[in-house]
């Protein structure tokens, strides 16, 4: 029987091999997450050895890993914020760069705060349940066009005892006229069509692409989202998007012509563009 050091050690050469970007990591969560032991254990007990059936089990979640099946969907959880979330194939995997959105309306919005909030395209429903978790006043409507996302961002929310706060619906932005809102958020599909094929496996060959495509352009439902954000926020209303890296002046021209004044541009953690503020007229 092999120790715990051995077997991370062939799963780290297997991942290596194809090419995956971070193979020890990769092999230690996957790992972790089987015997159910943290990291640090882990290391502290680096000669235990696993039963054969953890070790097959291991086996084929290094398998999944191989073919570019993200870590967040074999492990079915993804951590954002300071929350965990159940994530699989029907939502976008959250990302860190997303977190800045929590970061900047917490900057806005007082925490004893009424506020009404409407996200558009909820995928997980990571944005409005950490809101909610933060902000006690808050009470939220969430939209999607996906009615599998929507059974992914209800159960995260009754997993953070929360669906009595945040009510969700399957609709499309363009078929939404519910309510006045003193915030919309939104994380839309931003990407240019013709780009999809360029990204990596591990997001292209899992991730559902209607939560990436963006139109030709990569704006098209970005100007979908502004058009309808602009009836149903209140004046001094707060809309707050997560933009393309190269998207800048066309949203801020779009927010424009819907009578939007561009409070703030905020950078990602590699610099680029990628969240924008804005209120309404």
């Amino acid at each position: 029987m092999q120790n715990i050091n051995k077997i991370l050690n062939i799963g780290s050469k297997h991942l290596k091999k194809s090419s995956v970007k971070s193979p020890k990591l990769d092999s230690e969560i996957l790992l972790s997450h089987v015997l159910n032991k943290n990291l640090k254990e882990m290391i502290l007990d680096c000669d235990f050895k696993p039963k054969n059936n953890d070790v097959k089990k291991f086996r084929s979640l290094i398998k999944r890993r191989i073919s570019r099946e993200p870590i967040a969907y074999i492990l079915g959880n993804k951590e954002f914020w300071k929350y965990n979330f159940y994530v699989n194939q029907n939502v976008l995997i959250p990302r860190p760069d997303t977190e800045i959105i929590i970061e900047e309306i917490l900057k806005i919005f007082k925490k004893d705060q009424k506020i009404s909030v409407l996200d558009i395209g909820t995928g997980s429903g990571c944005i409005i349940i950490s809101l909610a978790k933060e902000l006690p006043k808050i009470y939220g409507t969430a939209i999607d066009i996906s009615k599998n996302a929507i059974n992914v961002a209800k159960f995260n929310a009754k997993m953070h005892q929360l669906k009595n706060r945040i009510k969700f619906y399957n609709s499309s932005v363009d078929n939404f006229f519910k309510g006045k809102y003193d915030l919309i958020v939104s994380n839309p599909p931003y990407i240019d069509n013709l780009k999809i094929k360029y990204l990596e496996r591990d997001i292209v060959g899992f991730e559902p692409l209607v939560s990436l495509k963006g139109g030709q352009d990569g704006a098209s439902v970005l100007n979908k989202v502004i058009k309808k954000s602009s009836s149903l926020i209140k004046i001094g209303g707060k809309l707050v998007l997560e933009i393309g890296y190269n998207q800048k002046y066309k949203v801020m021209n779009l927010l424009m012509k819907k009578k939007f004044h561009i409070n703030k541009i905020i950078k990602d953690y590699s610099n680029n563009d990628r969240c924008i503020i804005a209120t309404k007229l």
